[in-house]
């Protein structure tokens, strides 16, 4: 586990992987190459349990199938949402991550969810956040961390797995 990145994907990549392109939560894509939903993509690089370890809270969980059921969001039933999330929770746990609880509080950002992933970031030693939120990608580097969108995230790990075929 050591070897593993230590990640964060904020709401909005867990959203987008299922909102996106070609990629059900059936079947994740496993890069290289990428594909043309760089959120799913995220997801399934950690979904490989290879070289990075996914790491998710409740305040994640909870908003994830907010998100998804609402009619202004994705609109899905509370099932299918309740089912992606323990498929989420199956992958950072199976990816080296996991579950955690911030016990620590944070106000570097003025929007109060951002500060939840930045909670989370610091209490599971995060070495990378991942999202496409404007005010987050903003702050980085973040306490050292870089704050990446899920483009350059996947493009990156592809990269370094491509270099390692070789």
């Amino acid at each position: 586990m050591t070897d593993r990145i230590r990640a964060v994907y904020d709401i909005n990549v867990l959203v987008g992987a299922v909102a996106g392109g070609n990629s059900p939560f059936l079947v994740w894509p496993n890069p290289p190459p990428v594909s043309d939903n760089r959120s799913a993509d995220c997801v399934g690089i950690a979904n490989d349990a290879v070289d990075v370890a996914l790491f998710v809270s409740d305040h994640v969980l909870t908003n994830l199938v907010r998100v998804l059921v609402s009619p202004d969001g994705l609109g899905w039933e509370t099932g299918p949402a309740r089912e992606y999330v323990e498929t989420i929770i199956d992958i950072a746990e199976a990816s080296g991550g996991g579950v955690v609880q911030p016990t620590v509080r944070v106000d570097d950002c003025p929007d109060w969810e951002d500060n939840r992933i930045l909670e989370l970031a610091l209490e599971s030693e995060a070495d990378i956040i991942v999202t496409d939120d404007v005010d987050l990608t903003a702050m980085s580097p973040w306490r050292g961390r870089p704050v990446v969108r899920p483009a350059e995230f996947a493009t990156r790990v592809d990269a370094a797995r491509r270099s390692r075929r070789r």
